[in-house]
């Protein structure tokens, strides 16, 4: 659903007039299009916001959808592909989705309605999560949903409507305590998954727990991660408006002002104009950089790379990359060592920056970055043409990154050398 929040404002007058219902994937395996939490609004006029799967079963979507509120029943569709049956609904990529249907009819009850007004109004990078129940419950009535601000230090005790969503599962095992230790177990489990910014369905009983099925899906989204790339130059211009729309909060920071406060910068969240590591050191000392923040590191200029990468490579961070050349790397392994750098701390360091793509100009040297720092953060990754693999495309989402991979090896293939600016 929270995929949905930058388009939802346009629809909130009229889903606040009509009815409509929310088809949500619910369980995702083998190659397809979209994740688990992906959400789709039909209305009753038969209107659509949002897509499931590029195509291939909207349509059946749909029709379960208005179906859904007309009987008012919560609906689970499941779509894989068929090889026997050409025109089956199905996937045409070979995976299988569970989809959940359920409608927002306000009339009955149903929170859902609610949420997702309350949704409607939230900024598009705006940190917000959403808690539903999915659970066959008695009566066949309306879902719970519970709209969360700041999930990132969210806790049950906090929000009365957890609370009550929680104590609405089904009854505890006396394994655990009774109800008290049961809530203690859902609350600590839910309060974990939303505090690391995590999607997925959650079946809240199971050992330990209670019998049975107490299933929620979460939805948890924090701020954007920060994107600080140092130095003010066409490969900066050319990388901070490419990184935005990978949901970076990007800041540029150089050192010198007439550099810096050039109009080409303005895709920016923020332009700072200060020395690279005082600015670093100021940040993390204020708590603002964390184990999601990554670094690029672009001016190519010894005076300012040294105690930078100096300052970064001593904190906890998702990625540190530097720009330049093979001997560029070099001279700066060999500088950072002198400083009392580890080999540890060093094996954190990206560079040469940027995946082999045989980039030059600035829009492909952003391309390349852009590329390792994705590849980075999905260990999976093989860094070939798809071509030339095999096996699922869509491989399980990673983690938020927090184990950078070591840095390329000094090589004598002999490479075009690039005049850095």
């Amino acid at each position: 659903m929270l995929d949905l929040i930058p388009t939802l404002g346009g629809w909130a007058p009229a889903l606040a007039r009509q009815r409509f219902a929310v088809a949500t994937i619910v369980r995702a395996s083998g190659s397809v299009p979209r994740p688990v939490g992906t959400s789709m609004l039909v209305s009753e006029d038969g209107s659509i916001l949002g897509s499931l799967s590029g195509g291939c079963v909207e349509g059946a979507v749909v029709a379960a959808a208005l179906e859904s509120m007309d009987d008012g029943a919560t609906r689970r569709e499941t779509f894989g592909f068929s090889a026997e049956d050409a025109f089956a609904v199905g996937l045409t990529c070979g995976g299988e989705l569970d989809v959940h249907i359920e409608p927002a009819n306000r009339t009955r009850g149903c929170r859902l309605g609610e949420a997702v007004q309350q949704l409607s109004a939230c900024a598009p990078d705006h940190p917000v999560a959403l808690v539903r129940r999915l659970d066959p419950q008695p009566g066949g009535g309306g879902s719970s949903a519970v709209v969360i601000p700041e999930p990132g230090s969210a806790s049950v005790p906090g929000h009365p409507e957890l609370a009550a969503l929680l104590d609405s599962l089904p009854d505890t095992s006396p394994d655990t305590g009774g109800n008290a230790g049961t809530r203690r177990a859902r609350a600590a489990r839910l309060e974990s998954f939303l505090h690391a910014g995590g999607t997925g369905v959650l079946n809240l009983a199971g050992a330990g727990l209670c019998a049975g099925e107490a299933i929620v899906l979460v939805e948890s989204r924090l701020a954007a991660p920060r994107l600080l790339v140092f130095g003010a130059n066409d490969f900066s211009a050319a990388l901070i408006p490419a990184a935005k729309p990978l949901g970076y909060h990007v800041t540029l920071v150089d050192a010198r002002p007439a550099f810096a406060c050039q109009a080409r910068f303005g895709p920016a969240d923020e332009v700072v104009t200060a020395w690279p590591h005082q600015y670093l050191a100021a940040e993390a000392a204020a708590g603002r950089v964390d184990g999601r923040t990554v670094i690029c590191v672009l001016t190519h200029d010894p005076k300012f790379d040294i105690p930078l990468l100096q300052t970064a490579l001593a904190l906890d961070t998702a990625f540190i990359g530097a720009l330049g050349s093979r001997r560029s790397h070099v001279q700066r392994v060999d500088a950072l060592l002198d400083r009392g750098v580890g080999p540890e701390r060093l094996a954190r360091l990206h560079s040469p920056l940027g995946l082999d793509i045989g980039a030059v100009t600035p829009a492909e040297v952003a391309v390349s970055v852009l590329a390792e720092l994705i590849a980075a953060r999905n260990k999976a990754a093989s860094h070939q043409p798809l071509s030339e693999t095999s096996g699922p495309i869509h491989q399980p989402a990673a983690p938020p990154l927090n184990t950078p991979a070591p840095a390329p090896a000094p090589t004598n293939v002999k490479q075009q050398e690039i005049a850095w600016t």
